[in-house]
């Protein structure tokens, strides 16, 4: 990414050694408790599965009808972000992290990166509560958190002159996402509904507010749209 500005060392120039995944901290550890808790479902039942998904996934109903455990309203906008409906899922979820969060994580620094992350998950998940109230079905996994990472992607870019217009790239994937979540399905998704308003949201969030979790020491020059 142009915004990268990241010094290593190769082969004869007496750089340190690189690791093969060359992914910052807070993406590997990321990854890694995404596929730890895939790992561990696997080795559940069926039904005890089922009750942790219900217990940690992001139920609109239980926000709005009241019914809710106080401790799983208050975990869930969290830990769903770190359930997944199999492993085509949180495939194609942690490879466009790795993709899109590497760049952002180097410019933001581990801390604000990961705080970033976090709290699109739990915007694009209310988000979410807010256009279906009464569903009764959890929601799982980080598309919300990853889509604000792509929002933040785009508004870094646009910041730095590498992207004339943000409208044809935001216009392009909301309108996939919109299509997405009302013909149903989607990559990774196994043909299961998509959240696609959860997507949006964490999108709008990342483009939003990229600015606030900007470190002092980014030299990124002021928007142009700022007059």
């Amino acid at each position: 990414m142009p915004f990268d500005d990241v010094k290593r060392g190769g082969p004869g120039r007496g750089g340190a050694h690189e690791r093969a995944i060359n992914l910052p901290p807070a993406l590997m550890w990321l990854i890694g408790i995404n596929v730890a808790v895939q790992l561990v479902r696997e080795l559940l039942g069926d039904s005890t599965d089922q009750s942790l998904v219900l217990a940690l996934g992001l139920v609109p109903a239980a926000y709005t009808g009241g019914s809710g455990d106080f401790l799983s309203l208050i975990l869930a906008p969290i830990t769903y972000q770190f359930l997944h409906g199999g492993w085509a899922h949180l495939g194609v979820n942690m490879f466009t992290l790795a993709a899109f969060g590497t760049p952002l994580e180097r410019m933001l620094g581990v801390r604000r990166f990961v705080f970033f992350y976090l709290s699109a998950g739990v915007v694009a998940g209310f988000i979410h509560v807010l256009f279906f109230p009464g569903s009764p079905d959890p929601v799982i996994g980080a598309s919300g958190a990853i889509s604000g990472v792509f929002g933040g992607v785009l508004m870094a870019l646009r910041r730095v002159g590498q992207l004339t217009s943000l409208l044809p790239v935001a216009a392009i994937w909301i309108g996939l996402n919109v299509f997405f979540g009302l013909v149903g399905g989607g990559p990774g998704s196994g043909g299961q509904p998509v959240a696609w308003t959860a997507h949006i949201g964490g999108f709008v969030y990342g483009l939003l507010v990229l600015r606030l979790f900007l470190p002092p020491a980014a030299r990124l020059p002021p928007d142009p749209s700022d007059g």
